[in-house]
């Protein structure tokens, strides 16, 4: 009994040490699930429709367009710029194809396989006619040059590995044309179906023809607002209130924005460090000189422009090293010289100057083996045979090729940054060979036997040794720059004080406003990813850390100023209300010149009572009509206008965005055109196409899209 006494006396203490290991239980699963939660929206781009969108599909889609791209402007490699539009494009057609699909389920959409074939045979859509399947002959894309590739594509599988990989770029070309094809065509039946929902009728036709060809001439008077200085007129907080109510969906705004302040620091090399580099040239120029083969003073320069040892086109170098070439000798030195433009040093050595093909069509067929004796045995077997006649594309398939005709173009090649030895005599020999020409050409895996059947285009080609170096900041240069920001940033440690003291240390404030996270600089400023990631997890008011961007050579600290939620903006907002003053500046005086204007019943009277008197003529119903002395477009007056009988005054005075108008219809004449029912109702119902058009703006609205990418790319 004792013991159980005990127990009883422990009772508070054993009940608060179980509610602890409970809310602890209970904390850290709270903490797990938050931390689960953070992972997730840290592999997320964004969402549509309540739907996440996660970053390794994205990279997929990106992935997928880059190397359409990259094939359809023979393309190795995309820059930055590009990369970020290609970026843009994938994000902007997946959240439009999640919404058309979502309305599209709704309503029963579908696009079948026998519509897509229907598609494919007619031909002329403008998506296949940019695929490598088009007849030449009638310049429609042609089905059965499709079928046949997908045959071929799925025997190469497994058989020569290099063909194989030129098969499977263009497969996957394919496929992405046909699912955007299939995209394409869904949008098109959706806006189709919108457009119809707004019908034409005779009567609507008639009604729009006269809306559109009915001409007005009037003589106009105006008493415009500027007429009533600003300060004569008393602006309420209840005034703007009210107009506010009335006007503020003008400043909804779809997605979070955000106002920043930041100093940017752009270092720049000193004098010595331009000294130097003058320096390392005039070495460069010495070697340029006496070298007989450039390639090694190029690569060892580490110049920004690469040395193929090959003929190319003058498109093939920087605009400023192209615009040289043709004036220089060949053999001769060009320079050194600055290009401030891309902030460059610049060095030319024009090795030689040939007129070549642009173009040059050729068949091949690769020959292989286990060793080389049997190689080049099979290789001088195969040429013969040629020689004597064969058939070419049959003796390729022989050994598993199709020796179909293929177009090489300088530019497929010139681009390239580095070239392998094979390669380059490759394209020299393809480049010189005449025309039915066949050679045997030993490389390094074996023989190809290479006929060249036509060259077209010649042009001047260029072989140049170019060296072309930044002029950069040298290590002291940028610690100097930095340590000096860096003492500036810990100095001022609150937004009042970087605003206050920037001018004083040599620095510049610069605003930004309205930054969205769908953006991929700040100021643009490369590499300011980080920056942005922290404008848009801060608070305002708050400082950032010192960053290092740019192409390392900008510093910067970035201020946050404003958070603008996605929807109305307050009115307290300084545009915003800046708007709204001048609209109930405008209602204000617009009272006092009607109540002007009020029993005006002529031209000469509103001119006795001050006002602005001109003629205006070709007024429509179908658009405002422009009035060059206020600079303003008036539809307000092109409807009283359309409702005044010629010959007759306005009834009442007219409001307009410029000023209060009265006037007289002095002439009303149809200008030519005779009425036409078909054709007009043809054209509203092509305005009703553009109308639903815009369907896509209502749709985003209602999809609550979020847009995360800012955190990844």
């Amino acid at each position: 009994m004792a013991a159980i006494g005990k127990i009883r006396s422990w009772g508070p203490v054993l009940v608060g040490a179980i509610a602890l290991a409970l809310f602890a239980f209970i904390a850290e699963e709270a903490v797990r699930s938050c931390e689960s939660t953070r992972n997730d929206q840290r592999q997320q781009v964004g969402q549509v429709l309540g739907e996440k969108v996660s970053v390794q599909d994205f990279q997929t889609l990106v992935d997928e367009y880059q190397e359409v791209i990259k094939m359809q402007q023979g393309q190795d490699n995309l820059n930055e710029q590009q990369l970020n539009q290609v970026k843009d494009a994938v994000w902007q057609t997946l959240v439009q194809n999640r919404l058309i699909e979502n309305e599209a389920k709704k309503l029963g959409l579908t696009v079948t396989d026998e519509e897509v074939q229907n598609i494919l045979k007619d031909g002329t859509n403008q998506m296949l006619l940019g695929t490598p399947f088009v007849n030449q002959q009638t310049g429609r894309f042609d089905a059965n040059a499709l079928q046949k590739f997908i045959a071929e594509y799925k025997q190469q599988k497994g058989v020569n590995p290099q063909i194989a990989g030129q098969y499977e770029t263009i497969y996957r070309y394919w496929t992405f044309i046909e699912k955007t094809l299939r995209q394409q065509v869904l949008q098109q039946k959706y806006q189709s179906l919108l457009a119809h929902c707004l019908i034409s009728n005779p009567v609507e036709a008639k009604m729009s023809f006269a809306d559109e060809h009915e001409e007005s001439h009037i003589e106009l008077a105006m008493f415009p607002y500027n007429s009533i200085e600003d300060s004569k007129v008393e602006v309420s907080d209840a005034d703007m209130k009210a107009k506010y109510e009335k006007v503020k969906s003008y400043f909804t705004q779809m997605v979070e924005s955000r106002d920043v302040k930041y100093v940017d620091v752009e270092v720049l090399p000193s004098p010595q460090d331009r000294a130097e580099i003058q320096k390392q040239f005039a070495d460069y120029k010495q070697q340029l000189t006496e070298a007989a083969d450039p390639s090694d003073v190029v690569r060892k320069s580490t110049s920004l422009v690469s040395y193929l040892g090959l003929p190319v086109a003058s498109g093939a170098f920087p605009t400023d090293i192209a615009q040289r070439l043709d004036s220089m000798a060949v053999g001769s030195v060009y320079g050194p010289v600055e290009n401030k433009d891309d902030n460059t040093l610049n060095l030319i050595k024009l090795v030689a100057k040939t007129q070549l093909p642009d173009s040059v069509e050729y068949r091949q067929i690769q020959v292989g083996g286990a060793t080389t004796e049997e190689i080049q045995k099979r290789a001088d077997s195969i040429y013969n045979a040629l020689r004597a006649g064969a058939d070419f594309e049959a003796l390729a398939k022989v050994y598993g090729q199709t020796g179909e005709k293929i177009w090489l173009t300088t530019a497929q090649y010139q681009f390239a940054p580095t070239m392998a030895p094979d390669a380059k005599e490759y394209y020299s020999q393809l480049n010189t060979m005449a025309a039915g020409e066949i050679r045997n050409l030993g490389i390094t895996q074996g023989n190809i036997i290479v006929q060249v059947l036509d060259r077209k285009n010649f042009i001047t080609k260029y072989t140049a040794a170019v060296v072309k170096k930044t002029v950069d900041f040298s290590k002291d240069t940028y610690s100097a720059a930095y340590n000096k920001f860096s003492s500036f940033v810990s100095a001022n440690q609150t937004a009042d004080d970087i605003v206050k003291n920037a001018q004083k240390n040599g620095y510049q404030v610069q605003t930004r406003n309205d930054l969205m996270t769908s953006e991929h600089y700040l100021g643009n400023i490369r590499g300011t990813r980080e920056a942005l990631k922290w404008i848009f997890d801060a608070k305002e008011g708050e400082i950032s850390p010192m960053y290092e961007c740019g192409d390392n050579n900008h510093l910067l600290v970035v201020v946050l100023d404003k958070i603008h939620k996605a929807g109305d903006r307050p009115l307290d907002d300084p545009q915003v209300k800046e708007f709204v003053k001048a609209e109930v500046l405008k209602d204000k005086k617009a009272e006092q010149l009607m109540a002007k204007a009020e029993g005006i019943k002529s031209i000469a009277d509103a001119k006795a009572k001050g006002a602005t008197v001109d003629s205006i003529s070709q007024i429509t119903f179908a658009a405002p009509v422009f009035i060059a002395s206020a600079g303003a477009n008036e539809p307000a007056l092109s409807g009283a206008v359309a409702g005044t009988a010629k010959g007759a005054f306005s009834k009442a005075p007219v409001k307009g965005n410029a000023g209060v108008y009265v006037f007289q219809v002095v002439d009303r004449h149809n200008h030519g055109e005779a009425f036409d029912a078909k054709a007009q109702e043809a054209r509203l119902r092509q305005r009703a196409m553009q109308y639903a058009s815009g369907f896509m703006g209502e749709l985003y609205r209602k999809a609550n899209v979020k847009d995360s990418r800012y955190l990844f790319f």
